[in-house]
């Protein structure tokens, strides 16, 4: 029989992106998605056809331990992706971002405990690492939360890493670099340059021009999980995952505009503009490991599948039924 796999955070962007990664490759999913009374499973609601009604939902908060515990019987993986994402709200709000990414991850971990299962991957961030003191960023570079955000990922990793050291539970982290693709929220850089030019607008509003990043297209983000879910290496271990390919956000919204066939204009808009000492500068994944480990070897990797993978998601912007979706005038925190 197919191993079941529990995947908290299937709602959202990566997390439906692995929904249909699993589904396609033969596993019996669990999707674990945020009670709302919509009865909306987020993006699972808009799933390819060869994909939806093909895996079992539950709705819950990762907040409440028993609901946790009750989701997860019977499954024998944990993909752990539930969490608060969005820096500048963790500016406004970071009691919910312990609740929810620190507390959260400990009943996951808790949970998983108690059934015994057989390996629980959590999700990192690499803004854990902050601005870059070396380049590439490989695993063993110190931590250095900026954000109240990437504090509270700190705290789950080393939760995580915790129950594997103290209970020898097979746990691992996978710390993906800046993942983009279809059905990404307004609150992060590409959708909201491709959104703002899709909906009409020539003069686009952002932050800082000159960070790097190193950003990884969503499908093999979702393929990384999979790879890393069964490798036994890992346990115990953090893993990054990136493009090998390192762009500043200025440079972004030119191959964004080359994409989309348009010219624009970029307004610095101060509302996005992070602290001073928030903004992390420069990104830039190490994936030696991850290559050495399980065979980490993106599909969209360095600047040609960038340009890629920046083509496919301007095209799914561009489709009226989805940025339908999207309040492209307001500032998306």
């Amino acid at each position: 029989m197919a191993e079941r796999i529990f995947v908290t955070g299937a709602d959202g962007f990566i997390g439906s992106h692995l929904v249909e990664a699993l589904v396609r490759d033969g596993y019996d999913v669990r999707a674990f998605v945020y009670y709302n009374s919509f009865n909306s499973w987020g993006w699972l609601d808009t799933v390819d056809a060869d994909v939806s009604g093909q895996f079992e939902v539950v709705a819950g908060d990762i907040r409440d331990p028993h609901g946790v515990d009750t989701a997860i019987a019977g499954c024998d993986r944990a993909l752990h992706l539930a969490a608060l994402i969005a820096i500048p709200f963790s500016y406004h709000a970071p009691d919910a971002y312990v609740q929810t990414n620190v507390t959260g991850t400990l009943n996951v971990l808790q949970a998983a405990r108690r059934q015994d299962l057989a390996s629980v991957l959590c999700t990192s961030t690499s803004e854990t690492y902050g601005t870059a003191q070396f380049v590439p960023i490989t695993e063993e570079h110190p931590l250095n939360a900026q954000s109240p955000y990437a504090a509270t990922k700190v705290g789950a990793d080393q939760m995580a890493l915790s129950f594997q050291r103290s209970f020898d539970m097979p746990v691992s982290v996978l710390r993906p670099f800046n993942t983009y693709g279809p059905r990404q929220s307004a609150r992060a850089v590409i959708p909201t340059i491709v959104s703002q030019i899709a909906t009409g607008a020539r003069q686009v509003k952002l932050g800082a021009l000159h960070p790097t990043r190193d950003f990884t297209f969503v499908r093999d983000t979702a393929r990384g999980f999979i790879q890393a879910m069964t490798c036994k290496a890992v346990e115990g271990e953090v893993t990054n995952i990136g493009s090998g390919f390192e762009i500043s956000i200025g440079a972004t919204v030119s191959l964004i505009a080359e994409a989309m066939g348009v010219e624009v204009e970029v307004m610095e808009d101060p509302d996005r503009l992070r602290p001073v000492e928030s903004e992390v500068e420069r990104l830039f994944a190490g994936t030696e490991k991850a290559q050495r480990l399980f065979g980490w070897n993106p599909e969209f990797g360095g600047r040609d599948g960038f340009v890629r993978g920046l083509a496919e998601t301007a095209e799914w912007y561009q489709d009226p039924d989805n940025i339908a979706r999207y309040k492209t005038e307001q500032y998306n925190i």
